[in-house]
């Protein structure tokens, strides 16, 4: 019964936590970077019939009217806008004004000693606790002093050591190992 209660407890500090709005840690925060998974808005002042939503495919591109499909994998949001606006200048718009928003993040991952391992939607802001707890909070054999989370893509995933205060980032795998004693 006390696990239980623990994870109970964690789980609504981690929900009071997303409500506060309390500052959180950042020591584990990145630059985004858009991938396969994420969905953005881009938006081009005075053409309606080019702005829209996007999904990012599966070789990280958007197809844009005009100027077909643009690579903008591993791009920020601003690098993005820029690279929109110079193909858009190229021939097709004088002085293209464009805007970039991510709108719907790719989801991260947890598995390990947790009672709902899986994908869950992404949340900004959201560190190892808050995943927990969306993964129905640690089984009885989890331990939270040996937590790793797997980031990036296959070609270049780094694995980090973490605690429950880290942040998790889309398309993180948060892995919560299984403690012996």
């Amino acid at each position: 019964m006390h696990n239980h209660q623990n994870a109970l407890l964690m789980m609504v500090l981690a929900f009071l936590t997303v409500l506060s709005g309390a500052p959180r840690p950042t020591h584990a925060q990145t630059i985004y970077h858009i991938n396969s998974g994420d969905t953005v808005r881009v938006t081009v002042f005075g053409e309606a019939e080019l702005s829209g939503e996007f999904a990012v495919d599966a070789d990280g591109r958007i197809n844009m009217a005009l100027i077909g499909p643009v690579d903008i994998r591993n791009l920020t949001a601003d690098q993005t806008r820029q690279k929109l606006q110079n193909a858009y200048q190229d021939g097709y718009l004088r002085q293209p004004d464009i805007a970039v928003e991510i709108i719907a993040f790719r989801p991260f991952f947890i598995v390990g000693e947790v009672n709902q391992p899986g994908s869950y939607d992404y949340v900004p802001g959201m560190n190892v606790l808050n995943a927990i707890a969306l993964g129905g909070g640690m089984t009885y054999r989890g331990d939270e002093d040996d937590i790793e989370i797997l980031r990036g893509n296959d070609t270049d995933r780094v694995t980090l050591d973490a605690s429950l205060a880290t942040i998790v980032m889309p398309g993180d795998i948060v892995r919560i190992a299984e403690r012996y004693f």
